[in-house]
């Protein structure tokens, strides 16, 4: 089976997110991200996505399939599924999971097969999964930013 990849962009002074909860600033460039070596290597082993539901709405959720870099399944964690299910297509796949944080990774690792499930999100989700103990392994990419406040990767965990 495969490991469980959080992965997390902070700033050179530590910060996840700004002080309103938003990781756009450390992402000025994101569309010259998308076609690098490292997306291509990220993408070439990640056998599942899982995500919150927070991370989930910040797109249309028909988006998803033929647009989003990883089109594998994603399992989104979440208190109540939403009403209308989004688009899915053989490659891209929506499970939302109301049981819990340890079985939305178990799900995740089974569908990733020998794939890494990366997990996907904010800081809230990302600590969550680090405090259950259930991150094989932990990415930190640092932006050449300074946010000077905002959220802390590493607070309470």
């Amino acid at each position: 089976m495969g490991k469980v990849i959080v992965g997390m962009t902070i700033s050179v002074d530590g910060y996840a997110a700004d002080r309103h909860g938003s990781a756009g600033p450390l992402y000025p460039d994101l569309a010259d991200l998308r076609d690098t070596d490292y997306m291509e290597a990220m993408i070439n082993e990640t056998g599942a996505v899982l995500m919150g539901r927070r991370a989930f709405e910040m797109a249309d959720p028909d988006w998803y399939v033929g647009n989003y870099e990883l089109q594998v399944p994603i399992f989104v964690l979440t208190h109540e599924p939403p009403s209308v299910p989004p688009k899915q297509d053989e490659h891209l796949t929506f499970t939302f999971v109301t049981d819990g944080l340890e079985s939305a990774v178990a799900q995740a690792t089974q569908a990733a097969g020998d794939g890494a499930v990366l997990v996907i999100g904010g800081v809230t989700f990302a600590r969550a999964v680090l405090r259950a103990g259930l991150a094989d392994e932990l990415r930190i990419d640092v932006m050449p930013v300074l946010l000077g406040a905002g959220w802390r990767l590493f607070d309470d965990i």
